[in-house]
């Protein structure tokens, strides 16, 4: 048991003896690490989450939704702000656990960290390929054989992203500033025109009351509580648990530690600033969408066109589209780029094969890791109906939020001696408190989606006792310091 519980010792996770905290040129800044953070956190869901939970679970309340989440969010930031501010790796939050809680611990951590990146990526591939087959027949294109359309873009967009993210990140970083741009114009363009149409009587006083569902229950939540409610309180809250799953993806900048400069600092800072932008420019899109029209007139299917065509302003589609369009695509490149980021660093510490650790001495990237990520995820959305499966990436995460807010206290009390560039205020209230906001959340995720995590770990923990245990360089005293092939610095 002394073994799978062994953890890495802090200089090892920093590179501070071992230099492999260099393997990876720096090529991040402060200003980067937003445009990150905004890549991943806006998405197509942006045009649709807000008009969907008013129409179907809080009403004009879903403005308070949008507050509630932000807070539980920002929480969980908070906690992987100190621990990116300790230890400044790639591995993110598998590190973090490495350090903190033993080597079983940090494979499960790492494990789940492939199931929302991984799927993640093959879920939003496929999400963007309907949504540019939908943009191309809203200007009157009849799309033939549209599956099969759908098909060829999916595998269109990873190759080209998976291309992209190899050849270098300074030339993903290019890439991604200019889309990122180009989607904040799209936003910023919904903003200013659905402004001029919103009528505040349609707000209310942001309380509908509850109304009971007669359904089956199908969370965790539901079992326990039995008839669930739409609206009032428990809608408000409810809808909040939904919306927080659109504000993930902060945890992927800290993926970037190692690339950046000065990380100790500007990670924290990266994350923070993109969470708190992120959720400012949803809670604009939400005031926008409840404003235009009344809730009970919200089409749920389209629910931000919709309000636009509602109020004669049809053109605004081919905008939505675009940014929908542009906002997946960034959110694709920043998945593979944290994904390759994480198996990098397993591969490094030996729990995967270490050649997929090799660092291209041309490029100066995991180019093998990236080539395989984008490989796997193209399978995946090509062959997996990957879109049943969703919630299967928000359990991952908030699983790794789980570890990181318990392990800001643990930290604390087992190793205080560790520099840090980002301290948690009031801990260990906040953290135990962003704690208990993941566990609401994951109480919100369906009995069903806990059956496949459950396997899929177990799996993983098989896995690990067959290989990774075996391999691991901390299983070899007498191994050279772990370093990574073709170790560049700048």
């Amino acid at each position: 048991m002394s073994t799978i519980l062994r953890r890495l010792p802090p200089s090892e996770a920093t590179g501070l003896r071992t230099g492999a905290r260099h393997s990876l040129a720096e090529v991040y800044r402060p200003a980067d690490l937003v445009v990150l953070g905004l890549g991943v956190m806006i998405g197509a869901g942006i045009f649709s989450i807000a008009g969907e939970q008013a129409a179907t679970t809080a009403g004009p309340g879903v403005i308070l939704s949008f507050m509630i989440a932000g807070i539980a969010c920002l929480l969980a930031c908070l906690c992987y702000a100190e621990l990116s501010s300790t230890m400044p790796t790639s591995g993110s939050a598998y590190t973090f656990t490495y350090v903190i809680f033993g080597e079983v611990w940090a494979w499960i951590i790492g494990w789940a960290l492939i199931l929302e990146l991984q799927f993640a990526a093959a879920v939003v591939a496929r999400a963007w390929a309907a949504i540019a087959v939908g943009a191309i027949s809203h200007f009157g294109i009849d799309v033939p054989a549209a599956d099969l359309v759908q098909d060829g873009l999916v595998l269109a967009i990873l190759v080209l992203l998976t291309g992209i993210v190899a050849l270098g990140a300074r030339v993903g970083l290019r890439a991604l500033w200019v889309m990122v741009s180009a989607k904040l114009l799209a936003i910023g363009a919904v903003i200013v025109v659905g402004a001029t149409h919103v009528d505040v009587a349609n707000f209310g006083d942001f309380y509908v009351p509850p109304k009971p569902l007669d359904t089956t229950p199908a969370t965790v939540l539901e079992i326990f509580i039995g008839e669930g409610q739409a609206f009032g309180w428990f809608g408000i809250f409810a809808a909040a648990s939904a919306i927080a799953f659109a504000y993930i993806g902060f945890d992927i900048v800290a993926t970037s530690a190692e690339e950046t400069v000065n990380a100790p600092r500007a990670v924290p800072k990266g994350m923070i600033r993109s969470l708190v932008v992120a959720t400012i420019i949803y809670l604009a899109v939400a005031l926008v969408m409840v404003g235009m029209v009344p809730y009970t007139s919200i089409s749920a299917d389209s629910p931000l066109a919709g309000a636009f065509s509602a109020v004669g302003v049809d053109w605004m589609v081919h905008v939505i589209d675009a940014g929908a369009v542009l906002g997946l695509t960034t959110v694709i490149l920043v998945l593979i780029v944290g994904q390759t980021r994480v198996l990098f660093s397993m591969a490094r510490d030996g729990l995967i094969p270490r050649s997929l650790a090799t660092v291209s001495r041309r490029y100066h990237t995991p180019t093998r890791v990236t080539l395989v990520i984008g490989l796997v995820a193209i399978v995946l959305a090509e062959f997996v109906p990957v879109l049943t499966m969703q919630q299967l990436v928000v359990i991952g995460t908030l699983f790794a939020f789980a570890f990181v807010a318990a392990g800001v206290i643990v930290m604390r009390r087992r190793l205080p001696h560790l520099e840090r560039g980002f301290r948690v205020p009031l801990s260990p209230l906040l953290p135990a408190l962003s704690l208990v906001a993941t566990l609401w959340l994951m109480v919100n995720l369906r009995v069903l989606t806990w059956a496949w995590f459950t396997l899929w770990m177990a799996f993983g923990l098989l896995v690990y006792l067959v290989y990774g245990r075996r391999h691991s360089l901390l299983a070899r005293p007498s191994a050279p310091p772990r370093q990574s092939h073709g170790r560049h610095r700048r």
